[in-house]
């Protein structure tokens, strides 16, 4: 008899293809109560679904109490935005078609303490540094590091300074 074989995955890509999808994970639950409804003890089903006995009973305990839905994953609540949805729309809208000079800022590109502070002027809400990442990546911002460009410096003159560093420092 051959040997069944599944080339391209690992037992770990096969795991994270069930546990990412919410379909397959609903009906992997619903294949555990249909062992357990055969008899089989959550003890037992432990090591074939890699989950622990209390996971077996608030499968059970779910599904008698909502059926189907109660087997779904519930989203995570968190705590409510500060900024509301149109804030938020407002605040790219701003960050997207003005530059921090338009509103009184000494800069020409927006940075994350620049951002805190028109949050504060214009919504009176106050975040930390790290939550203004947060809230640009929820916005599809992406962070751009910016490189100083000289127009008047002299090209030839950096290569000069450049080849004198290299002699200096021992290295050709």
């Amino acid at each position: 008899m051959q040997k069944l074989t599944i080339p391209g995955y690992s037992v770990k890509d096969l795991e994270t293809l069930l546990n990412t999808n919410p379909d397959y994970l609903v009906g992997m639950r619903i294949m555990a109560l249909i062992q357990i409804k055969r008899g089989m003890s959550s003890r037992q089903l432990e090591d074939l679904y890699y989950k622990s006995h209390s996971r077996f009973c608030v499968w059970v305990k779910n599904f008698n109490e909502k059926g189907i839905d109660g087997l779904k994953n519930r989203s995570k609540s968190g705590r409510k935005p500060m900024l509301s949805e149109d804030q938020r729309a407002e605040l790219s809208n701003v960050l997207q078609n003005n530059r921090p000079e338009n509103f009184g800022f000494n800069s020409a590109v927006w940075n994350g303490p620049l951002i805190m502070e028109y949050i504060k002027k214009t919504y009176g809400i106050e975040y930390r540094k790290a939550q203004i990442y947060n809230i640009l990546k929820s916005l599809d911002f992406t962070f751009q590091k910016a490189r100083g460009k000289y127009p008047e410096a002299d090209p030839v003159k950096q290569a000069e300074f450049i080849e004198s560093l290299k002699k200096t420092s021992g290295r050709t």
